[in-house]
């Protein structure tokens, strides 16, 4: 009998101070849709089905709240949470209807790093999904910043059932549906954020979205690059509370004959994290923000 595992990616919550300030980046800036409105929070949607992909709410500092997975329907939550039960996963309640803008069904649970998720089934869906030429059309990936990598990735593999795609010296990339990876970690001293990526249809939308992000006074802090692990295409910004935001497109689309790359494989396949060797180095201000330092900036005034 095939056990029970995650399907995807659907959304990340953010928690930030000025929630307006943040909604108005990603409908202005990033390519978001205020999709509803509910208890102080923001619900933000791509172009794609997913009823949101983001949300923002009210906190007194900058982070991430949740990232929400999705299961494929109610039977598998029950089957995901009986699992998660008797594997010792600190859970944060039953699985119960949702009462919040998108709905479904679902339960909550946190990591080993004691970040919280939550598995999600039945969540509403957009009619009028389609393909735009600047704009995100979903979330691809999540990555976090952890000291105990392997141990945290042999975790999400036995409790939830994602796979390893590949590991290099210092990432590992998990994943749960034919994306090359919708979870990676990054090795860093302690648990927190490292960036958030956003799919866009083509190289033609990432690049008139990074266009538009340039314009509005965002410089663009590591690309255009193609990664090694993912084979994706990147550019990187960061956003006014200090978050990286990553604009990708064109991940591989594997399935179980997919052969996992390890550390000695990528030193040989790839010179460094982009395989064109185009882009100029990632900026400092990326790579403290990549590590959790978490640093609000005023934004430059487009040219």
């Amino acid at each position: 009998m095939t056990q029970p595992h995650v399907t995807g990616l659907r959304s990340i919550e953010y928690g930030m101070p000025d929630v307006k300030q943040a909604a108005r980046f990603f409908e202005e800036n990033w390519g978001l849709a205020t999709v509803a409105s509910a208890g102080g929070a923001v619900y933000l949607r791509a172009t794609g089905p997913e009823h949101h992909i983001a949300v923002v709410r009210q906190s007194p500092k900058t982070r991430h709240v949740r990232i929400n997975l999705a299961a494929p329907d109610k039977a598998a939550v029950d089957a995901l949470h009986a699992r998660a039960k008797g594997l010792g996963v600190e859970l944060l309640g039953d699985p119960a209807t949702i009462n919040e803008p998108g709905g479904g069904y679902g339960f909550a649970f946190r990591d080993p790093d004691k970040h919280e998720y939550r598995i999600l089934a039945d969540v509403a869906q957009h009619a009028d999904a389609r393909m735009e030429t600047d704009r995100p059309n979903k979330l691809s990936h999540v990555v976090l910043n952890s000291d105990r990598v392997e141990a945290e990735t042999k975790w999400f593999c036995d409790s939830f059932g994602f796979k390893l795609s590949d590991r290099t010296a210092r990432m590992d990339f998990m994943r749960c549906s034919r994306d090359h990876h919708s979870l990676a970690l990054a090795s860093f001293a302690g648990p927190s954020l490292n960036h958030v990526a956003y799919e866009v249809p083509n190289l033609d939308a990432l690049m008139r979205g990074s266009a538009r992000m340039k314009k509005k006074g965002f410089k663009v802090e590591w690309g255009l690059g193609r990664h090694g692990p993912g084979n994706n295409i990147f550019t990187y910004f960061i956003e006014p509370n200090g978050l990286v935001c990553e604009y990708t497109t064109e991940v591989d689309q594997v399935d179980d004959s997919y052969k996992t790359g390890y550390p000695d494989d990528w030193k040989k396949r790839v010179q460094g994290p982009d395989r064109w060797g185009f882009s100029p180095p990632a900026s400092e201000r990326l790579h403290r923000a990549m590590s959790g330092i978490i640093e609000a900036y005023a934004v430059e005034a487009a040219a």
